[in-house]
Parts: structure tokens; C-alpha cells; sequence
């Protein structure tokens, strides 16, 4: 392969589960029968234990990987001078005799010969709950089943019309016929054929296919942006409506650290920014589902909003350590949960009524949900009107004393705000009065402390000199007009201060653990659109142009890059990163 971002990884799904498959054929990461599951292949969290399925040749074959254009399909070919053959590789997903979605928690792929007569092996070695006992596997006579019979009871079947015997002890095999390899959660009623995953390959292409079609075409970055929705699509977990940060745990932010985390879950935070994006491309259907989500998350009128909940709405996420798990690139600990959930981050008040706004603005005349929204919205406006003053962990979730953050502030703002334009859409402005003072009281705040005249800058939080990327969305939220020269002034200071080598910083202060060492991707996406909006179109541009070659090879990101070698590091692929990519792309097609 030609790029190596070091998440050399594609990933395929159907909105139920994932998997991500390195470049080399090797399907390193699966939890099955959902996201959050525990995993039967971890090799990503630990290279020599972690379990996988690669197919593997000889030395003399070269692998190059694609994406099957306009779907979540990807096609790893293997070539050498005589031999030729593809591996296929999805998640099934299409629509149903009853109008919904068949989504079955299984992997297919589809081994097809294209020239000479090519050899491989299968390398399967399963390995059921992170890891954690020994996975038995046996030969039975329609599958191969894997079994983990220790602290819990858990099950992998493999179905193939390649020799069972050949798959375990990892025998050479001649492609002189198409071949396919059925991995399944479950034990299957029908049995699968080689007829019969053809079939479901072409219903999942159509429905890409489909799904892509209803996405408009941009005359600039184009690819890019179908790219990057289509891998939103895949963080959507379709039976609830909630949206995943990324489908991994604990790959760290810098090789050899500690800051590794668990993102298979929904921060309201980035859900809320992924469906205003995805929305703008047509796909009004995932904006529905998050709603929903929402609405059955909050069914007390006096109920707190944690900044995170489980896929399925769950509200407790204890946090532990895999400690038998070497980690990736030997960078421990592995987690699982994640303890932020109890943190107090007052800005997701604001990012969540901002979601709300843009859905009762685009709904207005099916009047979907209204009622509910509406009280969730007073009930928001009540909560930031007790806590706005008050410190909080801030949007990088420090784990160390609270703060008074300008971002948390700004977005105490634009919950105000958006309440305000909400009473105006659906009554006729009856609460839109009284929230009008409370309003200015917030924005004449964060003006008079935010402000460092020695920095010439809005920084991190108030009363200090530290600055931070995320006060660049102070624009786009509507809080400051981008010809504003305080906003102008912020934006040369942290450019000035915060980006090294083409990247940016999110914060360059010590936080919890010492001073950050990567650069996290969506800040330099807000940075490239503050260059726009302040007129240096064209310095944008070529930052943009640079940040998209610094994707992996399938064209996604994950959390962080090196400064460095421009290396992806942390959770992947990243929800964040990807909506930003979308965003940054539609203002060079405005």
C-alpha cells in the first residue's frame, strides 16, 4: 500500500454492528451482536492474543484495498505475477419483505478468483469476550462453532464451502471456484450458500446505492463528503437512534500514554453535530431516530442531561481496565465503560437545543414531536438558568478541578438563544420575552471575562491566558460575527500559538495528564473554517487540501494525528472528524 497512516483500517457495517479490516485482509476488530458487545476480535488491542480472520499468501502477493464506490463494501485484492483474486467484505443490510431493515449480526465474505489459480490460507482465531478465556472451536456438520464456556457463556459460527478442517488447521486452499466465509452471532435456521451470499451482496450494494443516491453531488470534494457521510451512516445505531463517537475502545492519543478510552457510545455532543450535518445532505431519517432517542432519554420534565448514554439509553457506564490486554501498540490500559459519563459539562445544554432548533426548524410544518421538545426546551432553559455561572469539566473533559470554560459559556448562549427562536417558531414568541435578558446577561459575561488583552484572544476559560481551539465555534454558533475583530484577533492568535506542522492543538496547557503531544483532527477542521469565514480563503483551502492527504488510505480518520509522522492515533473512525470534513467541505461549495 502506498499510505500508511498507521489505522490502516476500512470499516464495514450495517447500523447494528461493525468491523474494521486492515489493509491486508485481516478483520482485527468485531463486536458482535452490537457495537457495545464485547468483542471477538481484538487483535487491534493486542496483537498477539487479541484473535482475528485474515486470509493469507504467499509473499510474493501485493494487497491494495478499495471501497466498492458509493457503498459501506470493501474489496481487498491479492496479485502476484501469475495469480489474481478478491476478497469482498461487508455486513448485511437491506430492506426486508416488511419494509424494515435485515441487519443480521454477521460478517460475509466472498473470496472471488480473477486470474491464474491463487492459494491462500484461512488464519481464524476467534477469541470471545475481549479476550478474556480460552475460545474452543469445533467442527460440526454444517459450521464451525466457537465456544467460550468460562465466567460467561458466548457463541461464533462460521459457515463456508471451503473445508472446515482446511479453515481450523489453516491449510493451503487453490480459489479455483468463488468461495464465501459466513460469520454469525447466531446459529442459522437456513443454511448459508455460496448462492445465497452473492444475493445478499447485491441487496446491500443496492442499498448503499440508494442510500447514496438520495446525497447531492458537490462540485468540489464530492468523494470526500459521500466518504465521510457514508461513515456516519455506519456510527448510527439504527435501533434506538443513537450515534457512536467511533466503534473502537482505547486507542490511544499518543503511543505509550494512558489516555485511552471507550467511544462506543453516544456523546450528545457530537450526536447533535452529526445529524445537523447529515441532515444538510438529505437524510432526514437519522435525524428522526436521534430525536426519538432523546425524547425517551428525558421522561421527567426535572431530569438531568448526562453528557453521554449507551447505545441502548443506558445511563450507567461503569468503567474498568482489560488488564490481561496488552493494548494498541503496547499503550495500556484497555478500557471498557467510560467514567466521564458522570461528569457535569454545562455545553451540551446549548449543542442539544441547537440540534432541536434545526429539527423544529426543518419539521415545522409536520409538527413531529413538538410537544415533547417543547418541554424538554423548558426544561433546559431552566437548568442552564441555575448552572450557567457555575464551573464544569469543560467540552476536552478534564478530570481534575472544575473550571469556568469560555466554550461551556458561550454554549449556556445558544441554549438561551435557541429557546428563544424555538418560542418563536411553534408560539408565537409567548416565552421568547422573558428569555430575551437572560440572553444578554450570558453574552455581556463571557465579554467582559473571556477576553485576554494581553493575548488579544477569547481563551480557555476565564481569567487565564490559555488558549483553546474550541473557542473557534464562537462563530458558528452565531454568538460573534466573523468580521468581528476580537473573533479576527482569537483566530491569528491560535494560529499563531496553537498549529505546528499543518495541525492544531486543541489546548497546549498541562491538563490531567501533562501537556497533549497530538493534535486532535477536528480542531484543525474549525480552525480551516475560521480561516474562511475571516476572508483567507485561500490559505483554507490549502490547509484543507493538506489535512485531507493525512487520511488513512480508505480516506478516513480517527481522533488524533502526530505531529510527526502525521500517524492516525485514537479512537476510529471518528464521528467528529468526519462531520467536520462534511462541514468544512460544504462552505468551499457555498
Amino acid at each position: 500500500m502506498n499510505k500508511d497512516r498507521g489505522l490502516n483500517y476500512g470499516i464495514i457495517g450495517n447500523c447494528k454492528s461493525s468491523a474494521l479490516i486492515n489493509e491486508n485482509s485481516s478483520i482485527d476488530w468485531c463486536c458482535l451482536p452490537q457495537f457495545d458487545s464485547s468483542s471477538v476480535f481484538c487483535k487491534m488491542l493486542d496483537k498477539d492474543n487479541g484473535g482475528s480472520l485474515k486470509i493469507e499468501c504467499n509473499d510474493d502477493f501485493t494487497t491494495s484495498q478499495k471501497y466498492l464506490d458509493k457503498t459501506a463494501i470493501i474489496i481487498t485484492t491479492f496479485k502476484n505475477d501469475d495469480s489474481e483474486f478478491d476478497v469482498v467484505d461487508f455486513m448485511p443490510r437491506f430492506k426486508d419483505d416488511n419494509e424494515g431493515y435485515y441487519s443480521s449480526p454477521e460478517i460475509q465474505r466472498i473470496l472471488i478468483p480473477k486470474k491464474g489459480m491463487p492459494s491462500f490460507k484461512v488464519v481464524y482465531s476467534p477469541r470471545l469476550d475481549y479476550a478474556k478465556g480460552e475460545t474452543k472451536s469445533y467442527i460440526k456438520e454444517n459450521f464451525i462453532v466457537s465456544v467460550l464456556d468460562e465466567d460467561i457463556y458466548e457463541t461464533l459460527f462460521l459457515y463456508s464451502n471451503i473445508d472446515k478442517k482446511s479453515i481450523l488447521d489453516s491449510k493451503e486452499v487453490f480459489l479455483n471456484e468463488v468461495k464465501y466465509i459466513n460469520l454469525s452471532y447466531n446459529e442459522k435456521i437456513d443454511l448459508p450458500s455460496i448462492e445465497n451470499s452473492l444475493l445478499e451482496y447485491e441487496k446491500t450494494k443496492v442499498y448503499w446505492l440508494n442510500w447514496c443516491n438520495k446525497t447531492p453531488s458537490f462540485k468540489f470534494y464530492n468523494s470526500e463528503i459521500l466518504r465521510s457521510a457514508i461513515t456516519l451512516k455506519l456510527l448510527t445505531f439504527e435501533k434506538t437512534g443513537a450515534i457512536l463517537a467511533a466503534v473502537t475502545s482505547s486507542i490511544p492519543e499518543t503511543i505509550g500514554e494512558v489516555r485511552n478510552w471507550d467511544y462506543r457510545f453516544c456523546w450528545i455532543r457530537d450526536a447533535s453535530m452529526v445529524i445537523k450535518i447529515i441532515a444538510k445532505l438529505g437524510h432526514q431519517r437519522i435525524v428522526k431516530n436521534f430525536i426519538d432517542f432523546i425524547v425517551n432519554l428525558i421522561p421527567n420534565k426535572n431530569e438531568k442531561l448526562q453528557i453521554m448514554y449507551g447505545i441502548d439509553g443506558q445511563k450507567i457506564l461503569h468503567e474498568k481496565t482489560l488488564d490481561h490486554l496488552s493494548g494498541y501498540k503496547n499503550s495500556k490500559p484497555v478500557r471498557v465503560g467510560n467514567a466521564a459519563y458522570l461528569q457535569k459539562q454545562n455545553d451540551i445544554y446549548g449543542i442539544l437545543m441547537d440540534a432541536i432548533h434545526f429539527q423544529i426548524e426543518t419539521f415545522k410544518e409536520t409538527n413531529y414531536k413538538h410537544e415533547e421538545l417543547w418541554s424538554i426546551v423548558k426544561s433546559v432553559v431552566w437548568v442552564v438558568e441555575k448552572n450557567w455561572e457555575k464551573p464544569d469539566k469543560g467540552i476536552w473533559e478534564f478530570r481534575n478541578e472544575d473550571q469556568h470554560f469560555t466554550f461551556s459559556k458561550v454554549l449556556c448562549w445558544v441554549a438561551i438563544d435557541r429557546a428563544i427562536k424555538i418560542s418563536n417558531i411553534i408560539q408565537r414568541g409567548e416565552k421568547a420575552k422573558k428569555w430575551e435578558s437572560l440572553r444578554l446577561k450570558i453574552k455581556n459575561d463571557i465579554l467582559k471575562n473571556a477576553w485576554s488583552a494581553e493575548k488579544k484572544a477569547f481563551t480557555q476559560i476565564y481569567g487565564a491566558n490559555d488558549l483553546d481551539a474550541s473557542v473557534l465555534l464562537m462563530e458558528s454558533y452565531g454568538f460573534i460575527d466573523p468580521n468581528n475583530h476580537k473573533y479576527v484577533s482569537t483566530v491569528e492568535a491560535i494560529g499563531k500559538e496553537l498549529l505546528k506542522n499543518d495541525l492544531l492543538f486543541r489546548y497546549k496547557n498541562n491538563d490531567d495528564f501533562g501537556e497533549p503531544k497530538s493534535s486532535f483532527t477536528v480542531c484543525t477542521f474549525w480552525y480551516i473554517n475560521s480561516l474562511f469565514k475571516t476572508g483567507k480563503v485561500n490559505e483554507a483551502k490549502k490547509l484543507y487540501n493538506q489535512l485531507l492527504s493525512y487520511s488513512n488510505h480508505l480516506g478516513l480518520f480517527s481522533e488524533d494525528l502526530d505531529f510527526k509522522s502525521k500517524e492516525l492515533l485514537g479512537n476510529f473512525p471518528q464521528a467528529y472528524s468526519h462531520l467536520a470534513l462534511i462541514e468544512t467541505a460544504l462552505n468551499f461549495n457555498d
